[in-house]
Order: structure tokens, then sequence, then C-alpha cells
């Protein structure tokens, strides 16, 4: 049975600590719904009702679109290890690029990975837990290093002018930009 909560407790920063992957999901009011599953070490709890990601460039900017224009976002993570559990983080969210005044403070939250693009921020208005039954148990192998490494042998030229090519998302939807290049960071 599903069980909400006012802001993060002890218990749901415990789960949350123990996921390798976990899922953003949002949508515009009209146009398609966006739902991205994220790796990495790259979420972070600020505090028991404020929670940031740092976001790698990939073939897309949908979450920042959406939140842009709607500002509502769901993270959802899955216990995929005994116990069962899933959670849900509801609120609204918003992207700070290198560019902004928030970026120094947040940035310190992380250890910046090459390919950063932005950091998301996310103001929690409601947590929720559910069991989780039908999700299989399975074990993490190892994170992928293709992203990463992607990044890292890019030329910083190109890949600023490609990121700052793509300043819609998929449904025309305007982003804004980073200028700055991570690729050794």
């Amino acid at each position: 049975m599903a069980q909400f909560y006012d802001s993060i407790g002890d218990d749901h920063r415990a789960m949350i600590a123990r996921q390798p992957v976990f899922f953003v999901a949002t949508a515009a009011a009209e146009g398609r719904i966006n739902l991205s599953p994220k790796g990495y070490d790259t979420f972070r709890i600020l505090s028991n009702t404020s929670v940031a990601w740092l976001d790698l460039a990939g073939s897309g900017n949908e979450t920042h679109a959406h939140l842009a224009a709607d500002g509502r976002i769901t993270v959802m993570f899955c216990n995929f290890e005994q116990p069962a559990l899933i959670l849900r983080l509801y609120g609204r969210g918003r992207a700070v690029l290198p560019a902004d005044a928030e970026w120094d403070g947040l940035a310190a939250h992380f250890a910046l990975l090459p390919g950063t693009r932005q950091i998301f921020v996310m103001d929690v208005d409601t947590v929720q837990t559910s069991c989780g039954y039908g999700v299989p148990l399975m074990t993490l192998e190892r994170e992928r290093p293709t992203l990463t490494k992607l990044h890292q042998q890019a030329d910083p030229e190109g890949w600023i002018a490609k990121q700052q090519a793509r300043d819609h998302s998929i449904d025309g939807l305007p982003v804004r930009t980073t200028d700055r290049y991570f690729g050794d960071a």
C-alpha cells in the first residue's frame, strides 16, 4: 500500500543512497511525456525537501524544456535488491546552468563529470513509497563508461557548438544551453 510523506526522512535517504539508477519524468502541457533513466553518482539530497542531480549531455534536453515550460517533475527510485520498495519524489524543478549565479554553490555538492551540462534542482512537496513487489531482483555489474569517455574525447569548441545548436526540445520547446565544456572534469 502506498504511503505519503511531506518530506524526505532518514529511511528514504538510506534507500536513495543505495540506488545506482533513478528515473526522471516530466511533461509540458502539450507534446510528449519524457522519462529518462539516470546513472553514475549524480544524485544529492540537499535538504528534507530539496534534491539535485548532475545532468550530462545526451541525446536531448527534454527535462530542461519541460521544467522551463511547466516545472512539474517526478523522480523514481526502485530497489532492485531486498526489500522490495519504490520511492517517488514529486515536486517542481528547474535547471541551473554554469552561467547561473547558483552554479558554484550547487556544483560544490558534486564531482563534475565529463559532459556535465547542467544541474537540476527539485523542490519536493510529496514523497511516496509503495511495495515494489513487481520489480525484479537485479544486481549492478558496473557503470558504463561510454558517455563520460565520449565527452572526455570531444573537441571543446565542437562540444559547445553542438550543445548550443540543441536550443529546443523534440516538441520545439526552448531550452537554455551551456557555454562551458567539462571534458576533463
